[in-house]
């Protein structure tokens, strides 16, 4: 039997975070994993999307240059290598990681985990096993892709966005099920380099729950790049799939539709992964696949944790971050409030980017607040003209009554950098005011964010 202080499952954003604060703070740990360290965040979803990402936007950028006066002639590119250079990315950080854990001292425990008592885990791997022993043991095994009945996903034709992530082949045309982050990034990655793609998404607007003005401003900005946006389209039925391609029906405002496409993205959400842990036999409480924790993430169990998306929306990587420096504080004695879920940012990295804080317009009004709200379109902005990337806006959302901010949402080149100035602000529980007089260098679209600030007091100085 090997002991420990801590016991971790899982090696992802919340489970390594965690285990090395734990570590910082003079536990010992063990941290099992069944694929590898950084989990799915890091080599099958934030890291690699980014470098595929970034190649897209380069190549739009180059291509539509000329307007800079700039040409580029035999403009090309090669899928194969993109997708290899995002996973070269992948394993540099995940190598990152292992050499944290020799850093710390943290013990890192290849296999399979199962929970025999809420302080034991048996880990198999290559047909033999081996138990740990921990005071306490934290669950942050993530989640995975949800999939659709009757859609088969081969990794050629249908794909998860795992599957797309790993594809060295470029289809001419893409039809994507879902409308959230996965799906409108992997949306702009095949659109920028030139396929014919098609977004079919069941709720009224793409990126459900985010604002609605930023939603309507991705929308137009999609179709622009002329990508055919179909909102209120739910999936019904796969028709077809062969070599050429797949047929698949929807069901819409205007009755039955039909879609055609060389490859089909399934990006309808994402799973906890709970199930063959033996939380159940334990009498550890789960919902939906999802599991119950306190504010201090303890299960009903309270020497068994949980934390990251297991436990529960926003499925964020820096959400599940934040969740095990909590938990493992907690334990410490170091720590005494929760995670404040309106402080957490959302991002997501299409072009033009989508970064949201706080609350949006619609549930700020919707929690009794008097709401009042600035907004500075980038049109508007020196740096975005001359750098000719004007698409988008900020806008601000503030309680009348004391200047209070409730959210941030910025649509727009640099939205993911930006939006951290709004939620520091928040954090600090600076006013609009305050948000508004600091000076920021010009030319820099981070005047953007001053100029919605002041547009909430009427006092906007270039729009």
């Amino acid at each position: 039997m090997e002991t420990y202080d801590l016991v971790v499952v899982g090696a992802g954003p919340g489970g390594y975070v965690a285990a090395i604060r734990a570590a910082q703070l003079g536990m010992r740990v063990a941290v099992v994993e069944k694929d590898r360290a950084g989990g799915v965040c890091l080599n099958w979803g934030c890291i690699p999307s980014k470098a595929i990402l970034h190649a897209a936007e380069l190549y739009e950028s180059v291509r539509d240059a000329e307007s800079l006066g700039l040409r580029a002639e035999g403009l090309g590119f090669d899928y194969g290598g993109v997708i290899a250079h995002s996973r070269k990315a992948a394993d540099r950080l995940a190598k990152g990681v292992e050499s944290l854990f020799r850093k710390h001292g943290i013990v890192l425990v290849p296999g399979e985990a199962t929970l025999e008592t809420p302080q034991r885990v048996r880990v198999c791997a290559n047909g033999g096993s081996r138990t740990l022993e921990g005071k306490h043991v934290l669950l942050a095994t993530g989640s995975t892709e949800r999939t659709l009945p009757g859609l088969d996903v081969d990794g050629r034709v249908v794909l998860t966005s795992r599957q797309a992530l790993e594809s060295r082949r470029f289809p001419r045309s893409l039809l994507v099920i879902g409308g959230g982050a996965v799906g409108v990034e992997f949306a702009y990655v095949y659109a920028a380099f030139g396929a014919q793609v098609t977004i079919v998404e069941m709720e009224e607007q793409l990126l459900p729950g985010t604002d609605r003005d930023v939603a309507k401003e991705l929308e137009r900005a999609f179709q622009r790049r002329k990508v055919v946006v179909k909102t209120r389209t739910r999936y019904k039925e796969c028709r077809s799939v062969g070599e050429n391609g797949a047929v698949v029906a929807f069901e819409g405002p205007e009755g039955e539709l039909e879609l055609r496409a060389e490859q089909v993205l399934v990006a309808v959400g994402r799973a906890p992964l709970s199930g063959g842990l033996g939380l159940e036999e334990l009498g550890v409480e789960v919902e939906r696949g999802f599991v119950r924790v306190d504010e201090r993430f303890r299960t009903k169990k309270p020497e068994l944790l949980a934390v990251g998306d297991v436990v529960g929306a926003p499925l964020l990587a820096h959400k599940a971050s934040e969740e095990g420096i909590a938990a493992v504080e907690f334990l410490a004695g170091e720590r005494s409030t929760g995670v404040d879920y309106d402080l957490i940012p959302s991002c997501v990295y299409c072009q033009p980017e989508v970064a949201t804080v706080g609350l949006t317009e619609e549930e700020a009004r919707r929690r009794g607040f008097d709401v009042k709200v600035g907004r500075f379109p980038f049109t508007a902005s020196g740096k975005a003209v001359a750098t000719g990337h004007r698409e988008g806006f900020v806008k601000v959302v503030v309680d009348a009554r004391y200047g209070e901010i409730l959210g941030g949402h910025i649509v727009g080149r640099g939205a993911t950098e930006l939006i951290s100035q709004v939620g520091l602000a928040k954090f600090a529980e600076a006013t609009v005011t305050e948000l508004g007089t600091y000076v920021r260098p010009h030319p820099t679209l981070s005047e953007a964010i001053m100029e919605a600030a002041l547009a909430v007091e009427g006092r906007s100085i270039n729009f």
